[in-house]
C-alpha cells in the first residue's frame, strides 16, 4: 500500500522535470537537419569534385522524381525518431498531461474507492499518528517562491509579476476546488463532512511547487524538486490524518498544478487588464555636462 501512496506522488516531481527540460537538443536536431538538406542541393559537380568516400544522397539524374522525393522526405524519415520523440515530450500541451492524469485518477477512484479504503485501513491497522503540521506546509513552497529574494536568488519573473502570477494561480484553485466538493460531496475517512473531494490543502500545496519550480529551474531544478517533496508531504500528512482519501490528494495535486499553468497563461491578459506595459528590455546612458557659477561637471544616467 505505500508503495501506491509513493507512486501518485513522487511520480509529480520526476516527470515534472523532465517536462520542462529544455529544448535546445530539438533546436539542434532541426538545425542538423538543415544543414543536411542544405548540403543535399549543392551541385552535382561540387560532392564529385571532393572526397569520392562521401555518398551521393540522390539520384544522378538531376531533377529527377526521386531527387525530388529525397529532398521532401529522405532526411526527415533518418531524424524523425528523435525529433518525434523530443517534440511531443515539449509539445505545448504536454504541460497539462500531469494535472490531467492526477485529476483523471482522483475522479475514477469515486467509481471504484478499492485503493481509498485499502490505504485507509493501512493507516488505521498502523495507527499512524495525526499531525497537523500540513495546516502549515500548505503554504511553505508559495512563501519560499518570494523568500529566496532575500538570499539574492532571482527569479524569472520580477515580484510583481509573480504576485500576479500567484493570485490568479490561487483563485483558479480555489474556485475549481470548492465547485467540486460543493456538488461531489464525499465523506471525509474520519466522518467528519461531506467536503472530502478534493483537497484543498493539496492543491494549495502544489499551486506553489510547480510556481516554485518555473520560477527557479534555471538557477536549480531541485529547488522545484524541493517544493514538489513538500507538497507531497502535505497530500500524504491529509491522508494520514484521516482528512483525506488518496483519490482527494491525487485531484488535488493535479489540480494545483493545473492552476499554476493557467496562471502563467494568463498573465499577459492580466496585464492587459490593469493597463501593465511590458518594459523595455534596452539599456540607455544620458551623459549631460552641468555648469554652475562656480563649478561645472559631468552628470550621467544608466538605465537597464
Amino acid at each position: 500500500m505505500k508503495i501506491k501512496v509513493m507512486i501518485v506522488f513522487l511520480v509529480v516531481a520526476s516527470t515534472i522535470s523532465a517536462q520542462e527540460v529544455d529544448t535546445l537538443r530539438i533546436k539542434r536536431l532541426e538545425n542538423r537537419k538543415s544543414e543536411m538538406i542544405v548540403d543535399s542541393l549543392q551541385p552535382r559537380s561540387e560532392l564529385e569534385s571532393g572526397d569520392s568516400s562521401i555518398p551521393l544522397p540522390y539520384d544522378k539524374k538531376k531533377n529527377s522524381l526521386l531527387s525530388r522525393f529525397n529532398e521532401k522526405y529522405l532526411f526527415d524519415l533518418k531524424l524523425n525518431g528523435e525529433i518525434w520523440k523530443d517534440n511531443i515530450c515539449h509539445a505545448p500541451y504536454s504541460k497539462y498531461i500531469i494535472p490531467a492524469s492526477l485529476i483523471t485518477y482522483g475522479v475514477s477512484s469515486l467509481f471504484d474507492k478499492t485503493d481509498d479504503y485499502e490505504i485507509h485501513d493501512e493507516v488505521m491497522k498502523n495507527n499512524i499518528g495525526r499531525y497537523r503540521i500540513d495546516d502549515y506546509t500548505q503554504f511553505a513552497p508559495a512563501v519560499t517562491v518570494y523568500g529566496l529574494d532575500l538570499l539574492g536568488i532571482k527569479a524569472k519573473h520580477d515580484i510583481r509579476d509573480r504576485i500576479i502570477i500567484m493570485a490568479t494561480s490561487h483563485i483558479i484553485m480555489g474556485g475549481i476546488v470548492q465547485t467540486m466538493k460543493s456538488t461531489i460531496n464525499v465523506q471525509r475517512p474520519d466522518g467528519s463532512n461531506y467536503n472530502s473531494f478534493p483537497s484543498g490543502h493539496t492543491a494549495t500545496a502544489f499551486v506553489g511547487a510547480h510556481i516554485l519550480f518555473k520560477e527557479y529551474k534555471e538557477i536549480s531544478p531541485w529547488i522545484g524538486v524541493s517544493g514538489y517533496a513538500v507538497a507531497a508531504g502535505t497530500g500524504l500528512l491529509r491522508v494520514t490524518n484521516r482528512k483525506h482519501w488518496l483519490s482527494d490528494v491525487s485531484a488535488g495535486a493535479g489540480i494545483g498544478i493545473l492552476s499554476a499553468e493557467l496562471g502563467y497563461l494568463l498573465l499577459p491578459v492580466v496585464h492587459k487588464a490593469l493597463g501593465i506595459k511590458e518594459e523595455s528590455k534596452l539599456s540607455t546612458l544620458v551623459v549631460a555636462p552641468t555648469i554652475g557659477l562656480n563649478n561645472w561637471g559631468l552628470g550621467m544616467a544608466y538605465t537597464f
